[in-house]
């Protein structure tokens, strides 16, 4: 059952704005925009009272795409890498993120998708949801256009209940 949806962008958004701990990419804060813009549809303000075993699924083909151009670059041209990036490449960091700044107290999962991501996201909310890992799965999709804008992204709540 879908509790909320959200999408990034939607009438007229501009770039995501910036999440404090995460440099030079949108993809963090394209992430952080849509999962509370979703969350903020259900429970208006956060966090959410502990106990509530909401799941993260992070689903990204690519990732982010424009640090790992960055860390490329600099690396090819013997430049340090800046310590925040160690920290950002791991799609983990985001979605703990969420997780920790909305109370959200259930598995955090991502998956970079073989297939389709939204079949591949979804069943693996629904998997959590069935085994009672969690009461409700805020699934977030995301892919950066390789252009450098910031791209597009869609978070989806889900309840108990979406097994078909």
């Amino acid at each position: 059952m879908t509790l909320a949806e959200a999408r990034w962008p939607e009438g007229g958004d501009g770039p995501p704005p910036p999440v404090p701990g995460f440099v030079h990419s949108t993809f963090a804060p394209l992430v952080v925009a849509v999962a509370e813009r979703c969350l903020r549809r259900r429970y208006g303000s956060g966090p959410l009272p502990a106990g509530n075993r909401t799941a993260v699924v992070l689903v990204s083909a690519s990732g982010d795409r424009a640090s790992a151009a960055h860390v490329r670059a600099t690396v090819a041209a013997g430049g340090r890498v800046g310590p925040l990036f160690f920290f950002q490449s791991v799609p983990n960091s985001v979605a703990g993120h969420v997780a920790a700044r909305w109370g959200l107290d259930g598995p955090v999962v991502c998956l970079s998708p073989t297939g389709d991501p939204w079949a591949e996201g979804a069943a693996e909310a629904d998997l959590l949801l069935y085994d009672g890992d969690a009461a409700q799965a805020l699934l977030v999709l995301i892919e950066q256009a390789p252009d450098g804008t910031p791209g597009e992204a869609t978070a989806v709540l889900l309840g108990e209940g979406t097994r078909q």
